[in-house]
């Protein structure tokens, strides 16, 4: 980090924090949200994300509608990812999956793998659907893995919300032990930009309102 220490508002421990946040945040690990409408839910994906070192979220609605967020759910998570709404879905897995990323789309229908199958180290994106009609019909055949978790009860399905923080937990622990979060995906250039953001930017926005 280059920019003169004097130039962030925030205490030199904290600044440390968001140091070590940044060399760790997963650029080829991203999550979206497919008409997640429920703010608990919405807030609890953006905190399971961040907690993963997850860099970017995207989401979408078919209707023009703000992002849900709860900020008693994501206890200022919200602040520490990118959150994108995306006009056309379909689109943005397609540019995804042109740059190599894997698509690893939750389901319940035929076809479908254990979550535990799938390799989380190669560039991946994780769609998870709304919470009753799951993933759009459109977006399935974008996907390279579907996916499910094993159910042994009468029920067929987790809450979007914690069926996604295990699905993201896998991923995490698969990149841990492959020492992904050993060495940043971010370049010195984009750490900066988002330290200025983070630590001088927002500061300033939040002391204005």
């Amino acid at each position: 980090m280059k920019e003169p220490e004097k130039e962030y508002l925030v205490l030199p421990r904290r600044l440390i924090r968001m140091r070590e946040v940044l060399v760790r945040r997963q650029k080829d690990l991203v999550l979206f949200m497919d008409r997640v409408k429920n703010e608990h839910n919405f807030s609890a994906l953006i905190r399971t994300a961040e907690a993963v070192g997850i860099f970017q979220v995207f989401y979408g609605y078919e209707e023009d509608r703000p992002a849900p967020i709860n900020e008693a759910v994501t206890l200022g998570a919200h602040r520490w990812v990118c959150l994108e709404k995306v006009e056309s879905p379909v689109e943005k897995l397609q540019e995804f999956r042109d740059q190599g990323f894997q698509v690893v789309v939750t389901w319940l229908g035929a076809g479908t793998l254990d979550f535990r199958e799938v390799d989380y180290t190669h560039p991946t994106i994780i769609v998870v659907g709304n919470e009753v009609e799951g993933v759009s019909p459109d977006l399935l055949p974008l996907a390279t893995h579907r996916i499910k978790i094993p159910m042994m009860g009468m029920v067929r399905s987790l809450n979007v919300s914690v069926a996604t923080g295990i699905i993201l937990y896998e991923a995490f622990r698969q990149r841990e032990t492959a020492g992904l979060y050993d060495r940043p995906q971010l370049t010195e250039k984009e750490m900066e930009e988002i330290l200025r953001k983070w630590a001088y930017e927002d500061v300033i926005r939040s002391r204005r309102r």
